[in-house]
């Protein structure tokens, strides 16, 4: 590895969105790099040092899940934050256990993105301030599961959730629902 080292490696699919967070992470002093997928980022890997990552689940046709594996065997010390717009517990838990720091939930500002890598853990929620997940919510959250556990398997999720693949489909489609 070269001596070059760099604050960010920004990798997302979509250039609008990393572009921003390029823009607004150097405003504020930082150095940053991105790729819109996982080849871009492992070549970028290949020859800069990086603090920390902000990864997206989704890459096109990549896994984010897939490359926070990769970055953590290739830079053991990086910390990263694992950024979505198709949020779910298991994926959350996936994403930690692989060795993320943090997982936030698309939109997210450049402070919560900050405040994130200021964690090395995902903040328990208090009791005070605990509010129980909605039955959509819920919903939503099990078929990202079980869909998980089918590898992304369209037919084999409907056949395990016991509902038409059109359906599932359908709701997948749909944007996740929030608390």
């Amino acid at each position: 590895m070269s001596a070059t080292t760099t604050d960010f490696l920004i990798v997302d699919d979509d250039p609008t969105l990393a572009g921003m967070l390029e823009r607004v992470l150097q405003r504020r002093g930082f150095s940053t790099k991105s790729g819109s997928d996982a080849a871009q980022a492992l070549q970028l890997i290949s020859n800069t040092q990086f603090a920390r990552a902000i990864v997206d689940l989704k890459l096109g046709n990549d896994s984010g899940l897939q490359l926070i594996r990769e970055l953590k065997l290739r830079q053991p010390n990086i910390a990263i934050v694992m950024l979505t717009g198709y949020s779910s517990i298991s994926t959350a838990v996936e994403a930690v256990k692989l060795g993320a720091v943090n997982y936030l939930c698309k939109p997210a500002d450049a402070d919560e993105i900050l405040a994130a890598f200021g964690e090395q853990k995902l903040s328990a929620v208090s009791e005070a301030n605990y509010t129980p997940l909605s039955i959509d919510r819920l919903e939503w959250e099990h078929i990202q599961k079980i869909l998980q556990e089918n590898d992304g398997n369209i037919s084999a999720t409907a056949r395990a959730l016991g509902m038409h693949r059109r359906t599932l489909q359908r709701k997948l489609h749909k944007r996740p629902v929030k608390q």
